[in-house]
Formats: structure tokens, C-alpha cells, sequence
């Protein structure tokens, strides 16, 4: 029976899950047994726990690693560096510096995948522990960042000020910081509170990474579009500008449905060459392109003497 906070269903059915790495590590460390027939060798093991289907590291049995998601990771980011430039551009939009941080915390994030999901390291490797452990930390800090622009928007404290950027860096560090600790007690069991052996081990049971990976980016996500549907229907007194949080929303939507229904029947379909993750990335940096379309609409020089004041 499955419970709350069980990663073995994500381990199992979606390929290239990069949290897996962590308890991968956890079941060398505490239950080899656990580990099965196709996650063994772990010189040759894919991302995930005894994976139904999943792309063998790179130079074995023929792979080129997961060359999709390592193609599109490249090209999002150069993608979303632009997108920095032209943020950083404009000097005089409000929530500029908040959101520029958000951007590079996604930038962050996407070499990080690519090491993480890319079937490029040694599957238990201190190093893939570690960079799976700063890529959690970076997700939910970048959730963090995201809400945090929704909160700056609403002009409670004056954007780019002091009173607004030191509690904005300080969360950021704090989910960062908190991410990162979680993850690497999983992975390298640092203490027994969080990072102790699954019960029973094949579980792969982390209530505290379940809800920083899954529940927390959800809440921040709604309430973030939330936030922003207030401030364009209610203040703003606008629908164009609406239109693209419904578009970067379903975008979203579209990324995870991508990741957990469509990677594992791609992964089939092409004999565990590529999987979803490549579609998972292409959806989710579109969604951010649209959220600074969004962002540039709503900070045009017509509304800024109505709403935000100079």
C-alpha cells in the first residue's frame, strides 16, 4: 500500500525522476537488496529505483545518455539568459531585480537537470548525490522566488528597496539552505531524523522532500497566480495581461503531465533512447518565457503612473 510521501511509485514509473538518485544512494547504503536487475550495475543504471523503463548511463549498452533533455536544457538556457538581459534592460519596470532572480535561480536549475536526469553520472556517485541534493535546494528556492514576485507586485513594500530585496534574498537562502539539507540526509545519512532507511526500505518514504518537491511548488504556484489575477482583473482593471498567467499556468500543467503520464510511453516507444523529460523542460521554459511576457505587459510605461507611482 502505498502512503503519503512514498517515492517508490515515482521511482518505478516515470524515467529520469531526478529525487531517485537520492534514495538510490540510501538503498546502497542501508538495503543493496532492494536494488533489482535493472538498477544494477549502477555503473550502467538509469535515473529511478528498478525502473520499468529507463535510458542506461551514457556509453552503456549503446547510450547516448538522455541526449533529448541534455539538448533542450542547453538551448533553455540560452534561452532564459536573454530573457535576464532583457529584464535587466528594463531599469525602470517594477519587481525588475525580483524577478531577474527568479530567472537566474531557473537558469540554475536547468545544468543542474541536465546532470541530474541526464544519465551522465554513476548512479550512488557522491557527486550525483550532491548535485541532485543543490538541484532540490534551487526548485524550491525558485518557488520561493516565484511567490515572492506575486507578493512584490502588490507594491505591500516598494520593490528594489531594502525592506523588500533583504527578506526576499533571506527566504531565498532559508528554502535554498533547507532543500539542499533534506536531500543530502536522504542521500548521504548524515542523521537518522531524516535521512534513515526508508521503513520498510523499497518504500523510499521522505514525507519532508515530498512536500518540498511536490506540495510546496503547487501552493506557490496557485497562490502566485492567485496573487496576480487579483492585481490585473481588480487593480489594473485588465484581461490581456491575463491571458498569459492562463497561458504560463497551463503551460505548467501541460510540463508535469508531460514528466509523469507521457515520459514512461515515450520511453517505451523508443527504446529507452529518450523519455518525457525533454517535453517536461520545453513546456516549463516556455512557461517561464510567457510569465515575463506577462511580467512586461503589466509594467508597460501607460500603466505605471495609474499603479505603480514613481
Amino acid at each position: 500500500m502505498v502512503a503519503f510521501g512514498d517515492f517508490q511509485p515515482l521511482c518505478t514509473d516515470t524515467p529520469s525522476y531526478p529525487w531517485c538518485n537520492l534514495f538510490y544512494r540510501q538503498l546502497q547504503r542501508d538495503s543493496p537488496s532492494t536494488l533489482g536487475d535493472r538498477s544494477t550495475p549502477a555503473s550502467s543504471a538509469p535515473v529511478g529505483i528498478n525502473p520499468e523503463c529507463g535510458i542506461p548511463r551514457i556509453n552503456h549498452d549503446g547510450s547516448i545518455g538522455n541526449v533529448a533533455n541534455i539538448a533542450v536544457c542547453g538551448a533553455s538556457v540560452l534561452f532564459v539568459a536573454a530573457l535576464i538581459w532583457l529584464c535587466n534592460r528594463r531599469k525602470a519596470a517594477v519587481g525588475r531585480i525580483e524577478l531577474r532572480t527568479f530567472l537566474t535561480l531557473y537558469l540554475l536549475t536547468l545544468p543542474l537537470q541536465l546532470l541530474t536526469t541526464g544519465a551522465v553520472l554513476e548512479q550512488g556517485s557522491t557527486a550525483l548525490v550532491v548535485l541532485t541534493g543543490i538541484h532540490a535546494g534551487a526548485v524550491v528556492a525558485l518557488f520561493w522566488a516565484l511567490l515572492a514576485n506575486a507578493i512584490v507586485a502588490t507594491q505591500v513594500v516598494e520593490d528594489g528597496t531594502l525592506a523588500s530585496l533583504v527578506p526576499f534574498y533571506i527566504f531565498t537562502l532559508i528554502t535554498f539552505a533547507i532543500g539542499l539539507y533534506i536531500s543530502l540526509d536522504i542521500g548521504l545519512g548524515i542523521t537518522e531524523t531524516i535521512g534513515g532507511a526508508s521503513n520498510p526500505p523499497e518504500a523510499l518514504r521522505s514525507i519532508a522532500l515530498f512536500i518540498l518537491t511536490s506540495i510546496w511548488p503547487g501552493i506557490c504556484a496557485l497562490a502566485y497566480l492567485g496573487l496576480m489575477s487579483y492585481i490585473v482583473l481588480r487593480v489594473l482593471n485588465e484581461t490581456r495581461p491575463m491571458w498569459y498567467y492562463i497561458l504560463a499556468a497551463g503551460l505548467f500543467v501541460l510540463s508535469q503531465l508531460a514528466w509523469f503520464l507521457l515520459s514512461r510511453v515515450i520511453c517505451r516507444g523508443s527504446n529507452a533512447k529518450v523519455d518525457g523529460s525533454f517535453l517536461a523542460t520545453l513546456l516549463e521554459t516556455a512557461a517561464v518565457g510567457v510569465l515575463y511576457l506577462a511580467w512586461k505587459s503589466i509594467t508597460e510605461e501607460s500603466w505605471d503612473d495609474d499603479y505603480y507611482p514613481s
